[in-house]
């Protein structure tokens, strides 16, 4: 029931359908009860609405999804430490699911992992329950497609990808799906459908990271990314705008990629475009912390021992979302330099990672040697940033019609 769950759940209940939550976190589940909503994207008055009306319930017991027509699986597929697929939450759900899975029931998988996945993983884990797999109940995978704090494309105008490991499979999820959906493409697989996901982010990620790439090039060579990418954005064919950035955040991008390198090793295949571009976007982070011990020595300080603010911790813009943010290396980075930290994010109050809470842009710019703009929330004055700040680097181009003898850019 997070960023992708949640949504989900109240997209049923608003078209009349009756919804179980299951969460293993107790808080969230909590929160839902209380009708409280901690995701940007569900707002409290309508999760409390469904609540009221009791279209929406929640729990940590797999005993009630016993009365389920339909159970979508929205469990988080990490990497290790070794930059390996960790497949234990789906792995966990699976097994929990298998001891209350009863005939006639739909099971779809939406949680983005390797081709393969649902067919070679899910399905067995669930035939443990003695039932058969297309025959006792059905099985799909449909990818999520949540772009949190978006508002023009949602759930609902999105079309939405389903793979049935039967036909029979694909119709059910077809049929639910298009409860939320205005449309439903079906695809000949749950592997061609887990593929489709992993294409969708992987282009992003490689295409981050070429102009990113380029960004560092520009720092060498003196010209401004910034110009170029808007020179070439004029284009009206053969090129869509990329943006650099101090490096990719979020529960897909970061991750993806290497969901599909390390798949496709299986065959005796080596991605090598797709992991280079991980390795070039990972490597970001350095780069921005390097770009800011060159800053302040350009104006005679060190980072030892210097007052920066990161303005924007989250990974994105208009959300609180932590996962795989850049800034939460660029702080470590920062730290282990001796550098004296504070931050300002009007979502995100507390950095427990860091232990640093918040503070108001005033008090965060108020004595600061820099600061960087890391994330560009629409709310923040940029004008008045530079105006009230000693030095600005700014990781995102939100400056860029401003000029300021104490301002740089990426």
């Amino acid at each position: 029931m997070g960023y992708v769950g949640l949504p989900l759940a109240l997209a049923f209940t608003q078209a009349g359908s009756r919804v179980v939550g299951l969460d293993s976190d107790s808080r969230r589940v909590e929160a839902i009860r209380n009708g409280q909503s901690y995701v940007e994207d569900v707002p409290e008055e309508d999760l409390a609405a469904a609540v009221s009306r009791g279209l929406l319930t929640a729990t940590t017991n797999y005993d009630h999804l016993v009365e389920a027509d339909a159970i979508a699986i929205c469990v988080p597929t990490p990497l290790d430490d070794n930059r390996q697929p960790d497949l234990q939450p789906l792995i966990d759900a699976g097994t929990a699911l298998s001891r209350v899975l009863r005939k006639g029931q739909l099971v779809v998988l939406e949680s983005t992992t390797y081709p393969g996945t649902t067919r070679e993983r899910l399905v067995p884990m669930l035939e443990e329950s003695g039932l058969a797999a297309g025959r006792d109940f059905n099985v799909a995978f449909s990818p999520e497609r949540v772009d949190p704090g978006r508002s023009d494309f949602t759930l609902r105008n999105t079309v939405k990808v389903v793979g049935g490991v039967t036909d029979d499979c694909a119709q059910a999820a077809r049929e639910l799906y298009e409860r939320v959906c205005d449309d439903v493409l079906v695809v000949s697989s749950p592997e061609a459908a887990e593929l489709s996901k992993l294409l969708e982010n992987i282009f992003r990620s490689v295409n981050i990271a070429l102009v990113n790439e380029l960004a560092v090039l520009c720092d060498r060579m003196g010209i401004d990314i910034w110009e170029v990418v808007d020179a070439a954005a004029t284009k009206p064919f053969g090129f869509m705008r990329f943006e650099p950035g101090p490096g990719m955040g979020g529960h897909c991008l970061p991750v993806d990629p290497f969901y599909l390198a390390w798949k496709a090793r299986e065959y005796d295949f080596y991605t090598e475009f797709i992991e280079l571009a991980g390795k070039i976007n990972q490597s970001m982070p350095y780069f921005c912390v390097d770009k800011i011990e060159r800053t302040l020595n350009a104006h005679g300080k060190a980072v030892n021992g210097a007052r920066i603010v990161l303005l924007g911790v989250a990974y994105k813009p208009s959300v609180s979302d932590l996962r795989q943010s850049p800034a939460l290396k660029i702080l470590k980075l920062l730290a282990e330099s001796g550098a004296d930290l504070a931050y300002h994010d009007p979502h995100v109050p507390h950095l427990n990672e860091a232990s640093l809470s918040s503070t108001s842009l005033d008090s965060a710019l108020e004595g600061a040697d820099l600061a960087v703009i890391v994330t560009a929330h629409p709310e923040v004055d940029y004008r008045y940033v530079v105006a009230e700040s000693r030095l600005v680097l700014d990781f995102r181009g939100v400056t860029r019609d401003i000029q300021s003898a104490n301002l740089v850019r990426l």
